[in-house]
């Protein structure tokens, strides 16, 4: 796994750390991760039906997607989780600990990053730092510097919702 803190450092990407027990649903990190002056997010790794391409979807963390019509949306046919041994082999994470902070375990880019356009004017995010035992406080800017250190880019997208 990549050592993600040494990968800010190393870049001068600012975060605020915060520890708390494991998480594995939005459930448990409203419970269970203190109120945090950014914005809560949810972080989903998907896969086409042939599993040739992968994505990760990143939303506000009570968006609930439609992911038939998010399938339409990219031109990705039928879409659907990737399984634990994907999300580890694509982003070297478990279940989770999913997150944007993944790709830097994915030098080849490999996994396509969708970005919701209505979180993305937040001016600062909560992100998993490869484990749910923490919580970073990453701002806008830096997550920019971050996404330009891994060589990634996201595609800011209006994702659509269930309902």
């Amino acid at each position: 796994m990549t050592d993600i803190y040494q990968f800010l450092a190393d870049n001068h990407i600012e975060y605020e750390r915060h520890d708390h027990p494991p998480v594995y649903t939005v459930a448990d990190v409203e419970r269970l991760v203190p109120p945090l002056p950014a914005a809560k997010t949810k972080n989903l790794f998907l896969r086409d039906k042939k599993g040739k391409r992968h994505f990760l979807v990143v939303v506000p963390a009570k968006k609930r997607v439609d992911i038939k019509a998010l399938s339409n949306v990219i031109g990705a046919g039928r879409l659907s989780f990737g399984s634990p041994d994907r999300l580890k082999r694509y982003l070297g994470v478990d279940p989770g600990s999913v997150t944007i902070l993944a790709v830097v375990s994915d030098p080849d880019q490999a996994v396509e990053v969708y970005f919701d356009e209505i979180l993305w004017e937040e001016d600062a995010f909560q992100f998993h730092p490869l484990v749910n035992t923490s919580t970073l406080l990453i701002q806008r800017i830096s997550l920019q510097r971050f996404l330009k250190a891994s060589g990634h880019e996201i595609q800011l997208l209006n994702v659509p919702a269930q309902g």
